[in-house]
């Protein structure tokens, strides 16, 4: 039984709180107002750039060179593709470059991304990908269920589930999970509880991220 079988039902039971957030049923329905969205795609820009970090490390501690080639594309094609489509994305909703650049991590912003650059800088290779794999694997599920319940006439909207639905979306969660799959077959019994735990944290962060955009989170102070 693959490794990745074992944490589904972890993802199953946060991807079941996303699901059912008024936030991410208003995104499925296109109901949802611009102000937490917009929210949501400035702290996505900033929590791109520190997934970079992590992608980088992951080259730096990938123990061969087809892996370290395959985090180093990641990190190229993310810096100068993704980033730039998210650019234009953003545009859509009247964000300008120059805010996205200015955009403060919220809270659970910084907490998320220091939580992923900590364990990449920190931990073993397997610990990086077991953060890693909940964000590409839960916005596909995401994408696909949300597209399941049919396209929003937002078309703004509907253009995010149609991303994270996509093929190529789903050949990069298999991708990573496989990894995780051959990563966890050589591993310890201590290694893949470590694993599970640090994928669980990473999943529960992915339900907050939603939450802090929907709530209009900001520093108190």
């Amino acid at each position: 039984m693959p490794y990745t079988d074992h944490l589904e039902p972890v993802l199953d039971d946060v991807l079941g709180a996303i699901l059912d957030h008024p936030m991410v049923e208003g995104l499925g329905d296109g109901s949802l107002d611009e102000e937490p969205f917009k929210q949501w795609v400035r702290q996505d820009y900033v929590y791109l750039i520190e997934y970079n970090r992590v992608f980088a490390l992951g080259a730096a501690k990938a123990p061969d060179l087809e892996r370290m080639s395959t985090f180093a594309t990641l990190l190229e094609e993310t810096i100068n593709t993704e980033m730039d489509l998210h650019r234009s994305y953003a545009a859509e909703f009247g964000i300008t470059e120059k805010e996205l650049e200015a955009t403060t991590p919220t809270p659970t912003t910084r907490a998320y991304t220091d939580f992923l650059v900590r364990t990449a800088s920190h931990g073993s290779f397997g610990d990086l990908v077991a953060a890693l794999l909940p964000c590409m694997w839960g916005f596909h599920e995401t994408g696909v269920r949300l597209d399941e319940r049919g396209r929003p006439d937002d078309d703004r909207y509907a253009q995010w589930i149609d991303t994270y639905a996509s093929e190529e979306f789903a050949t990069l969660t298999t991708w990573c999970r496989n990894l995780m799959d051959e990563v966890a077959a050589g591993a310890s019994t201590d290694d893949r509880e470590r694993y599970r735990d640090l994928f669980a944290t990473s999943a529960r962060y992915e339900y907050l991220f939603w939450d802090a955009a929907w709530q209009q989170e900001d520093w108190p102070v």
